[in-house]
């Protein structure tokens, strides 16, 4: 299923839902940040998706790291909590969602590389070669906060 991200766009459809996302900010030991190019909209952005019902938003992290990446993650703490209304996602079925979603800083613990059916190319990208791809503002942002060091405690439960 394709997406449409829509940013300050007045010609924006309307949201019709909000689910609980997370995003990861996965740095490897030499401080390479771990990316995705996703398949439903060829857009770059750090690894994340939707909570499942059942699971703790720390599990949700975890999974959706391993499920896109490959990489086993411990969730350390929390970046921020992204919840603009001026950000909407419309998906071809006809689901309009406005942005709700937690990035956590995520300790890399082990895996191996490799593309899922969400994503096309998975990367460890230098700090200085962000700029070449084409990565959503609101991924932008959070990536931003994540290199200013921004954290909130975690408490795993």
């Amino acid at each position: 299923m394709a997406r449409t991200d829509h940013y300050n766009d007045p010609n924006a459809p309307k949201a019709t839902n909000i689910i609980v996302a997370v995003t990861a900010f996965v740095q490897d030991e030499r401080g390479r940040l771990l990316m995705i190019r996703r398949t439903d909209n060829d857009l770059y952005s750090i690894p994340g998706g939707a909570q499942d019902v059942g699971e703790t938003i720390g599990h949700t992290v975890i999974r959706e790291v391993k499920e896109e990446t490959g990489i086993d993650v411990e969730p350390v703490d929390i970046i921020g909590v992204y919840s603009d209304p001026a950000h909407v996602i419309a998906y071809t079925d006809g689901e309009v969602r406005q942005q709700f979603s937690i990035c956590f800083r995520a300790r890399p613990i082990g895996g191996e590389l490799r593309t899922s059916n969400e994503s096309s190319e998975v990367h460890w990208v230098s700090r200085g070669d962000l700029d070449a791809l084409n990565i959503h503002p609101s991924i932008q942002l959070r990536i931003k906060h994540g290199f200013e060091e921004r954290s909130t405690p975690y408490f795993a439960m």
